[in-house]
């Protein structure tokens, strides 16, 4: 029977309090792996499962109840492994790994922010700062709009000018944020954002963190900002693309 992985800690953990259920229909019971100085958090993983929303919600009780009782490496929904002994074989083999992350997440939450342009203020920001376009566009403008090929030209200078705007505002955007985290992890391009960072941040100074995306937004009122957080620190689990925050780039 394939096993089910919550999230990984020490073998210390108190464990979880009676009664918690996981994922699955009927919900599977958890319990708890060991292995040297670390344990697993699991339950009997279920045929077919899908990412509904009452197993996210299973999976995000499980993490919330077991992060009570100590540091904590949240696995992604749908973590499975082929059955207990391939857990507790990946627990030995990259303890040393799993230590110094338990020890680098203590007290840490995971703030996720996209951010995306607002159309009208960021053409109306490129145009400002471009001589060549405005010239182009009044020119078009003067002569009822321009030919074809002005009209075609124009609009392909002002896509080059918001996609340039647009690698400028994300590299920004980590800059003024980053000093307010202990880390940063780039996350994959998804269409609509020009940026989806993830920022591990001291539970003590999240106030601190909120400020800067608050300051952010004023600063820079031509980008619309989206934060989903505190969760539970998933991009920093695997060192990957995060580094610590004082020497990113």
């Amino acid at each position: 029977m394939s096993t089910y992985v919550y999230g990984i800690t020490a073998s210390s953990h108190p464990g979880l309090p009676e009664g918690v259920s996981g994922v699955g229909d009927p919900p599977r019971p958890v319990r708890v792996l060991k292995e040297g100085e670390l344990a697993a958090i699991v339950s009997e993983a279920p045929e077919g499962l899908r990412p509904k929303r009452k197993d996210l919600l299973a999976h995000q009780n499980v993490l919330s109840e077991a992060g009570t009782g100590g540091p904590l490496l949240p696995m992604r929904f749908g973590s499975v492994a082929p059955d207990d002994a391939a857990v507790t074989g990946v627990l030995a083999e990259r303890a040393e790994h799993y230590l110094e992350r338990l020890g680098a997440l203590d007290g840490k939450v995971e703030y996720n922010v996209k951010a995306s342009h607002d159309e009208q203020a960021v053409l109306h920001r490129v145009m400002g700062e471009n001589p060549e376009l405005r010239a182009l566009a009044e020119a078009n403008r003067q002569s009822g709009g321009g030919t074809y090929e002005d009209r075609l030209r124009l609009g392909e200078m002002v896509v080059a000018a918001v996609q340039a705007r647009e690698a400028e505002d994300a590299t920004e955007l980590q800059r003024v944020l980053e000093p307010a985290a202990a880390a940063v992890s780039v996350g994959p391009d998804s269409t609509g954002w020009l940026a989806n960072v993830s920022f591990l941040v001291d539970q003590q100074s999240a106030e601190v963190f909120l400020a800067a995306v608050e300051q952010a937004r004023k600063s820079h009122p031509h980008i619309e900002l989206s934060v989903n957080g505190p969760l539970p620190p998933y991009s920093f689990v695997e060192p990957g693309p995060s580094q610590p925050a004082e020497t990113a780039h």
